[in-house]
C-alpha cells in the first residue's frame, strides 16, 4: 500500500496577487493543487516541495492552496509510479522527482514504471558533486576509488576515471560504511562527494578536487568555480554514450528534485506554473543550503534530459557496469 500523508506545513493559501499579473487567456489558476513528493518528511525532496509550495503560491496570478503530500520512500519510485498512473493533465497535481528515481530507470529497475522524458519541467533544485582524490588527476599510477555499491550513482566517479584513462580499482565498502570513511582509513584514494561543504570535506581527507559533473554544457558548478567539469576535460570523448551515462549517474546525486507536470499538460497550463516559478525566483533568494541552487524551467528541462538519457545511453551504462562491477540488470 502506498504511504500517503500531508505534512503539517503542507496546506498553503496565499492572498490574490496584484492585477498587474493577468492570467493567461483561457487558463484558470486551480483553486487547489497538490505537490507529490517522496519521503521522508524531513528529506531533501520533501523540503524542496515545501519551499516550492510556498514560493509557487506567492507566484501564481491569484490565490491558490498548495498541499504537499508525501508518498513512499526517498528513492522516489513509489511517488513517480503513482504520478504516472493516476494523474490527470489538468495542472492540479505536480511531482517532485528526485534524482534517485531516474537512477532506477538508468539501471533498468523493474519497479520503475514511469517515463519522465515527456513530463514538462517547472523548476528544479541542484547541488554540486565533486570527484576528489590524492595527488593530481593527471598522474598515472592506479588509484582505489571507494563506492557504496555497484548500483550506486557514485559509480559515475569510476566511469569518469575510465573515460579519462586514469587506471582505477573500485573498492566496494561494507554496508553501512561511508565511502569517505574508507578514504580516511587509507583503504581508498578517491571518492565522489555530494551534499554540503565539499571542498572542506575533501581537504579533511587530504584529497584534491579533481572534477565536477556538468549537464552537457561544460558550464562550471557555481559553488565550485575553480574546479573543471568532466565535459571540459573530455571535449571530444571517444565514447559520447558513456560520457552521457556518467553525467546521468552523477545527476542522480546532483538533482535534489525536479518539479514536473504530467505529460500532455496544455502549454498554457505549463506556462502558468513556469511563470509562478519565475516570479518565485525573482522575489525570493534561495532559502535552502547555500550550495544548492534553484534553476528555471529551461535549465530544469535540461537537468531532466541529463537524468533520463536515451535508451542507448542507459544500455551502454549497464554494459559498462556489468564489465566493471559485475552488475546484472534485475
Amino acid at each position: 500500500m502506498l504511504r500517503l500523508c500531508a505534512t503539517r506545513r503542507g496546506l498553503l493559501a496565499l492572498a490574490a496577487l496584484p492585477a498587474a499579473r493577468p492570467a493567461l487567456a483561457g487558463t484558470s489558476v486551480p483553486e487547489a493543487a497538490t505537490l507529490l513528493a517522496p519521503g521522508p518528511e524531513e528529506g531533501p525532496a520533501a523540503g524542496f516541495a515545501e519551499r516550492a509550495a510556498r514560493g509557487l503560491a506567492r507566484g501564481l496570478v491569484q490565490a491558490s492552496a498548495l498541499r504537499v503530500s508525501i508518498v513512499g520512500g526517498p528513492d522516489g519510485i513509489t511517488a513517480a509510479n503513482r504520478f504516472a498512473a493516476s494523474t490527470p493533465a489538468d495542472g492540479r497535481v505536480l511531482l517532485v522527482l528526485p534524482g534517485l528515481a531516474a537512477q532506477a530507470l538508468l539501471l533498468g529497475d523493474g519497479r520503475a514504471r514511469f517515463e519522465p522524458r515527456h513530463w514538462p519541467a517547472v523548476t528544479a533544485s541542484l547541488g554540486p558533486v565533486l570527484l576528489a582524490g590524492r595527488g593530481d588527476l593527471s598522474e598515472t599510477q592506479p588509484i582505489r576509488i571507494a563506492l557504496p555499491a555497484p548500483t550506486a550513482p557514485e559509480a559515475a566517479g569510476l566511469l569518469a576515471l575510465d573515460l579519462l584513462g586514469r587506471p582505477a580499482t573500485p573498492l566496494l565498502v561494507a554496508a553501512g560504511v561511508a565511502p569517505e570513511a574508507a578514504v580516511a582509513a587509507g583503504a581508498a584514494d578517491a571518492v565522489l562527494l555530494s551534499g554540503r561543504n565539499l571542498l572542506a570535506r575533501a581537504s579533511a581527507l587530504s584529497l584534491q578536487p579533481w572534477l565536477t559533473f556538468d549537464g552537457g554544457t561544460a558550464v562550471r558548478e557555481p559553488a565550485l568555480p575553480g574546479v573543471p567539469t568532466l565535459g571540459e576535460l573530455l571535449p571530444d570523448p571517444a565514447r559520447p554514450d558513456l560520457l552521457a551515462a556518467a553525467r546521468a549517474a552523477a545527476a542522480s546525486l546532483r538533482v535534489q528534485g525536479v518539479l514536473v507536470l504530467p505529460a500532455l499538460t496544455s502549454s498554457d497550463t505549463v506556462a502558468l506554473w513556469r511563470g509562478a516559478a519565475r516570479r518565485w525566483a525573482e522575489e525570493e533568494l534561495e532559502g535552502a543550503e547555500a550550495e544548492t541552487r534553484r534553476i528555471a524551467a529551461e535549465d530544469a528541462a535540461a537537468a531532466l534530459a541529463t537524468l533520463c538519457p536515451p535508451s542507448e545511453v542507459a544500455l551502454a551504462y549497464r554494459d559498462w557496469l556489468r564489465r566493471r562491477l559485475g552488475f546484472q540488470t534485475g
